[in-house]
């Protein structure tokens, strides 16, 4: 069954973005715009995370971590926020929530705290987290780390984040609009820079970048990665 996760913020642009990302990394998700939706929802049903806006009208996010925690729900959540500030970064963190992540954010990399916070939370690790395996290729979700045949390849943080997406979604098409969004999280396609990181793994990982094995082009779709 697959995980599912709570969508929680007020701005219908950022929850149908967050939308794609949990769906796109292979999780369920519910979306609400309210804190006062959010609770009335935990109530419901079980989640196995939340990602929380901090700036919601009526209720905060701060208002909702409380009042999880003082009915004893150890939900997971992530608050997402556009508030930089150290304190308010802190003081999340103090009163139960597990991690923060500021706007703008790399989708693929949220998309991987997720997952790992849903792994640590059910007591699923032993003191590391599991490494994704792809025909000659591995990725260290706790380090962040890339290889291939047990040799570490070095990525940018795009090519990075773009390398976690296809690894988590072998064989998957991605239309270049989706990876555009997921990879830089817009919705206006800059095509010249899709092309230019493609370029950049294939030089990477592929044995012979001219004729790619793995990073194959699908003719008027898009793109897929194959082991």
């Amino acid at each position: 069954m697959a995980d599912v996760v709570l969508i929680v913020d007020d701005d219908e642009s950022v929850r149908n973005m967050l939308y794609k990302v949990i769906r796109s990394a292979g999780m369920e998700a519910l979306t609400v715009s309210s804190g006062e939706e959010a609770l009335e929802a935990v109530g419901k049903r079980p989640f196995d995370l939340m990602l929380l806006d901090v700036n919601l009208r009526g209720m905060d996010g701060f208002r909702v971590i409380e009042a999880l925690r003082g009915r004893g729900i150890r939900l997971p959540v992530i608050i997402v926020s556009g508030r930089k500030e150290d304190y308010d970064t802190l003081y999340g963190l103090d009163i139960g929530a597990d991690d923060y992540v500021t706007k703008p954010f790399n989708p693929v990399v949220l998309a991987a705290k997720a997952k790992a916070l849903i792994r640590r939370s059910r007591g699923a690790l032993s003191g590391s987290e599991p490494v994704i395996t792809a025909g000659p290729f591995q990725y260290d979700t706790s380090t962040l780390r890339f290889y291939k045949n047990g040799r570490e390849i070095i990525l940018s943080s795009k090519e990075n984040a773009m390398m976690k997406l296809f690894l988590d979604n072998v064989n998957r098409i991605f239309p270049k609009d989706m990876l555009y969004e997921l990879i830089w999280g817009q919705t206006i396609i800059d095509e010249n820079a899709i092309m230019v990181y493609i370029n950049r793994l294939r030089q990477k990982i592929e044995e012979d970048p001219a004729r790619p094995k793995y990073i194959q082009t699908v003719r008027g779709l898009g793109y897929r990665f194959v082991v």
